[in-house]
């Protein structure tokens, strides 16, 4: 194994090369913000995947009879030691090559979410009392207990955040984790396990494999419980289809063409400064990110104009400090992807009121933040997932017209709304198919509110994160309820005729109790 940058310590890569038990063929990973190799990993095979179900299914039974009380001590723990860490911010920067402000967004992510559910996860694990069939005689209880064994399939746009913040429940409810983080960014995923360690995880429980879904996907799938997965619409298809043929739940987090609403009354600088770093955070690779924008007829020059002026000031830049805006795109099939929508979208007559090109100049898969107008419904860019820093700017008439154009999308994830009357807004937000609606931000508000749950509608997924029902995905549902007294069997001497006359006068008391 070998490391040809400075860009990381020696020891830190391999290290955490060494943690992997992998036995299939290595591969060189490259730094996306020079192209240069950053490290090379064994990769593993679907024995490997195999064995690392063993092992975490051997370490399971044990950590799934622990009470969930001193499971949540390790997650409070994990708080301090996320947020005293540099070298996962280093290394989230390195791999994925985005800005180090939005590197550290994900450390800040991490740690609120163990957080939350280090204090939460406790009560929402206990047991429930239930209303049972009959008052008095039936007594009912709802038990949450852990699937098993999880497994977390986790993309590389945000390494730290959407491979840990689905670890991190599914431990907690007391499961253990098999988790498959994309390959360019499987040192983030090994440095943020080895603090989990730290801050008292049994080792057998997050075991971590890495290698092309053709390779080692079905083994997943084959080996798990529940399946969490995050990524492309087309790939989570055939995720749900194999899990489903095994009868094993799913959630699945999906793409996305989220749009934002401008309406009349909004503060415009407010909003086109928001639209920015919406549309270009991580340039763009983020499945929350803004791709369409719509703004009221009366505002829509004035808007553009802004919005053009606050993409104008974004810095890009590389390199593991905080002195720049935006980082790179993290690979060539990234950088591809954005060219084609753009050069596409402009052959065909729109206009590139800023931004538009390659910057080779600063690293080899930059691109300028993209502002397009013109754009219509025969162009790729105006209805295709772009994940890149390019987002297409629309007038609208009404309320009414903005919302029928938002919905007009196979997505649904997430969507922004902007005014000064916030009713309204949230009146517009509420007629939005999308999981999550951001009034006066891009997507911050909705995700980072740990305690409601995020997810998409329609093509963006199935299920949430956060919340209580971001940790009941990961739990089964069990009732247990015992008779007492009277049964539903008639009793000694009473015939089934008079039983059953018996039992409708207890349904008829119930209900003018109000019991049921």
């Amino acid at each position: 194994m070998t490391t040809t940058t400075k860009m990381l310590p020696d020891e830190l890569t391999l290290r955490l090369a060494a943690a992997l038990n992998g036995t299939g063929p290595t591969v060189t990973l490259n730094a996306p913000f020079t192209g240069e190799p950053l490290v090379t990993l064994r990769t593993s095979t679907a024995a490997d995947v195999a064995a690392a179900f063993s092992r975490a299914r051997g370490a399971q039974e044990a950590w799934g009879a622990t009470p969930p009380k001193v499971r949540a001590e390790v997650f409070i723990k994990y708080h301090d030691k996320v947020l005293r860490n540099d070298e996962l911010i280093d290394l989230v920067q390195a791999e994925n090559g985005k800005s180090r402000s939005s590197a550290f967004e994900e450390t800040l992510d991490v740690a609120g979410l163990a957080l939350y559910y280090g204090r939460t996860a406790p009560g929402c694990l206990a047991p429930r009392k239930r209303k049972g069939a009959l008052p008095m005689a039936t007594r009912a209880t709802e038990r949450r207990r852990p699937k098993g064994v999880a497994a977390v399939i986790s993309p590389f746009n945000y390494p730290l955040s959407l491979g840990v913040c689905d670890a991190i429940p599914a431990l907690l409810a007391g499961n253990a984790v098999v988790h498959k983080p994309d390959t360019q960014t499987a040192m983030t995923a090994l440095r943020a396990r080895e603090l989990m360690v730290e801050a008292g995880l049994p080792e057998g429980l997050w075991q971590i494999v890495v290698g092309e879904p053709d390779v080692i996907g079905q083994s997943l799938i084959d080996g798990a419980d529940h399946v969490c997965f995050t990524g492309s619409t087309q790939a989570g298809r055939r995720v749900a289809a194999s899990a489903a043929q095994r009868l094993i739940s799913s959630t699945l987090e999906l793409g996305g063409k989220n749009p934002m609403i401008v309406l009349e009354d909004a503060n415009l600088n407010s909003a086109a400064k928001g639209a920015a770093r919406a549309c270009f955070s991580t340039a763009g690779q983020l499945c929350l990110s803004i791709e369409r924008v719509y703004v009221h007829e009366s505002v829509y020059d004035t808007f553009l104009d802004k919005l053009v002026a606050h993409t104008a000031k974004l810095k890009l830049g590389s390199g593991l400090n905080f002195g720049y805006d935006i980082g790179t795109l993290s690979s060539q099939r990234q950088l591809d992807k954005a060219v084609a929508h753009v050069s596409d979208a402009v052959a065909a007559g729109a206009k590139t009121e800023i931004g538009g090109r390659v910057r080779p100049d600063i690293g080899p898969y930059f691109y300028e933040p993209t502002v397009l107008t013109g754009v219509t419904s025969e162009m790729a860019v105006y209805r295709e997932e772009t994940f890149g820093p390019v987002v297409s700017v629309y007038s609208f008439t009404d309320d009414a017209d903005a919302i029928t154009k938002a919905n007009d999308s196979e997505f649904g994830l997430n969507a922004s709304v902007w005014s000064k009357n916030v009713g309204r807004a949230r009146r517009v937000g509420e007629r939005l198919q999308v999981g999550t609606v951001n009034i006066n931000e891009g997507y911050g508000s909705a995700y980072a509110s740990n305690d409601a749950p995020m997810g998409g509608m329609k093509a963006s997924g199935l299920g949430r994160r956060h919340g209580e029902q971001g940790l009941l995905e990961y739990c089964e549902l069990q009732t247990v309820a015992s008779q007492h007294v009277i049964g539903f069997d008639p009793p000694p001497g009473i015939s089934a005729a008079k039983n059953a006359t018996l039992l409708t006068w207890i349904y008829k008391f119930m209900k003018g109790m109000r019991i049921k």
